[in-house]
């Protein structure tokens, strides 16, 4: 889990963890020697049922593509509900299943539930709720994976301090959730721990105790019998981290296993500034790609192209989508990411299990929050998507209207033409086509914007020999307006006429040069965590957490950059308990 929860509990890792979080976010075949390589096929919507209970991993893991969070439920601390969702329902898995999710993860917190000291036993209540759980997911004809996983921070990190403790209370939990389930069906899978972590360690020291978690698990599992004998067992690289040496780390401890029926995994959470919206990471750029195309290279290279099969168990954005907080990032960045992630994981042959906290499906009403979003997830399952430079054309209200050109991107498929509702735009007269470029005419921008209202005015797609349309919001706007305001260590909220823009990022320095807010390393300060707009409000909130992080009496130049392409410069300066704001 990676802090999408929205009632106080545990929150995403902290830039501390940048670099590492970067890069990260079986073996049947080069272990055994027995089965000729392959990777795992998505294209064959029936292949989960007509699996033996025994099939190869790698047909089995490709079978449950696409797969599921079950997110912020029996992971929340200390209880069920804790964290905002409700309880798990036999209807919610009815509804997963009818979307096309083929397969669930549902990660288990059982710290709250266990005694802390030896023989660590796990409530006989709490048990049962996590089969009952298991059992509706079951009947569903889903695949499931459960596993250890808060726990993971909340006493397995400590296993370098207290080593033969928490090695005891790990066989101990796996010995009791292996008799719990020993004879269930093939189609629950067993994931050894959440995203291995350990307190005061160098990496080369996190591998090791996680190959000796891993390596414990396996050995209590299987000797538990029954269907535990031959049950897929999922194993993760230290932080569920794709980088290069814990992907070869997980390999070895793989191959010192000896056992076909053992299926890696690693979570990816994109690259860390666009994944949160920080250091000026406001769109899925090169470098976003970049990240994305070498992680699926490395899992590629280093799992599946050797047989290797592979279960993403998470996937999404850190902070994205949150519908509780303003969105950190745009959305038709977000549809970028997630139409090429798709892609990608197919091409690696990798099955995917998307995060869901809360934020895309809605728990209370089984609906999908944001269609446009699960769509192009949806979508890129088994297709690819064009996408364009942006999904806004932004009209200046205080100017006239002239052609603008955006850069299509038809990944692989080729240009149709653009459509308003049912009508198909004219080619020549309402838009042009030049290699990649499209260039809407300033007259269809002024039929389009109509009114010039501020905000957006009219929308179009431009639509593609495959996949979905891709929508562009004709916006008009004007430059946001901001006021002075006064505050205090609970924040300043300054009046704000967005006019029909919307914030991107904040930049925030002093005059000798430094950064100034609670991020240090960057003068682009986090979105929602130093600054948050308030459209409905019309007011943008410098939160506590950046007034406090001030330099007592040095003024700070705060830059806001907004969608447009538009800044305000706005200047704070803290003096004792009270924070004051000016224009310019």
């Amino acid at each position: 889990m990676k802090g999408t929860h929205h009632t106080p509990g545990r929150r995403s890792r902290g830039p501390g963890r940048v670099l590492g979080l970067v890069l990260a976010l079986v073996a049947a075949i080069g272990l055994t020697g027995t089965t000729a390589l392959a990777v795992p096929r998505h294209d064959d919507a029936s292949a989960a049922v007509r699996l033996s209970p025994l099939a190869a991993p790698r047909d089995t893991v490709a079978a449950m593509q696409p797969s599921w969070n079950l997110g912020n439920t029996l992971d929340a601390i200390p209880d069920e509900t804790s964290w905002g969702n409700p309880p798990a329902t036999k209807a919610l898995f009815d509804t997963v299943k009818a979307q096309g999710f083929r397969s669930v993860r549902i990660p288990v917190t059982w710290s709250g539930h266990q005694s802390a000291t030896a023989r660590y036993t796990i409530d006989a209540a709490w048990m049962n709720r996590v089969r009952q759980v298991v059992d509706w997911a079951l009947a569903d004809g889903l695949y499931v994976v459960i596993n250890v996983h808060h726990d993971s921070w909340q006493w397995i990190a400590a296993m370098a301090s207290d080593h033969d403790n928490v090695l005891a209370r790990f066989r101990a939990t796996w010995t009791q959730i292996a008799a719990a389930f020993r004879d269930s069906p093939q189609a629950l899978l067993f994931e050894s721990n959440n995203e291995p972590q350990f307190t005061d360690t160098t990496d080369a020291q996190g591998n090791q105790y996680n190959n000796e978690l891993n390596t414990a698990f396996h050995t209590v599992v299987r000797q538990s019998g029954g269907n535990n004998a031959t049950r897929l067992l999922v194993l993760p690289s230290l932080h569920t981290n794709a980088g290069q040496e814990f992907l070869d780390a997980l390999v070895g401890e793989m191959t010192s296993l000896n056992d076909s029926r053992l299926v890696a995994t690693v979570h990816f959470y994109g690259w860390y500034p666009f994944s949160v919206n920080i250091a000026g990471g406001t769109r899925f750029d090169a470098t976003a790609q970049r990240d994305m195309t070498d992680t699926f290279s490395r899992i590629r290279t280093t799992l599946t192209s050797r047989g290797i099969p592979v279960y993403l168990g998470e996937y999404g954005l850190l902070s994205y989508p949150d519908h509780n907080h303003p969105a950190r990032v745009e959305l038709g960045e977000g549809l970028k990411y997630f139409e090429q992630f798709g892609y990608e994981a197919r091409a690696a042959g990798v099955t995917t299990a998307l995060w869901d906290a809360f934020n895309f499906l809605n728990r209370g009403t089984l609906q999908w929050r944001d269609p446009a979003l699960i769509d192009q997830i949806r979508s890129s399952w088994t297709t690819r998507s064009g996408t364009a430079s942006s999904d806004r054309v932004f009209l200046a209200k205080s100017g006239a209207i002239t052609a603008t050109t955006l850069t299509l991107n038809p990944n692989g498929g080729s240009f149709r033409g653009l459509w308003q509702g049912g009508g198909k735009l004219v080619a020549g007269r309402d838009y042009t086509v030049s290699g990649d470029r499209l260039t809407l005419t300033a007259s269809a921008l002024t039929r389009l914007a109509g009114n010039r209202a501020y905000g957006i005015n009219a929308t179009v797609e431009a639509r593609f020999s495959r996949g979905l349309p891709w929508r562009i919001h004709v916006t008009t706007y004007d430059r946001p307006v901001l006021s002075n305001a006064t505050g205090d260590a609970d924040g300043m909220t300054v009046p704000t006429q967005f006019r029909g823009d919307q914030l991107a990022t904040m930049e925030a320095t002093y005059a000798d040069g430094g950064n100034a807010g609670p991020t240090d390393w960057t003068p682009y300060q986090e979105f929602n965590e130093a600054f948050s707009p308030d459209y409905a409000a019309n007011t943008t909130l410098l939160t506590s957490k950046f007034v406090n992080s001030l330099r007592e009496g040095a003024q700070a130049t705060l830059v806001f950059h907004y969608w447009s392409g538009a800044t305000v410069t706005y200047r704070v300066t803290r003096s004792g308990g009270s924070v004051t704001g000016t224009v310019g």
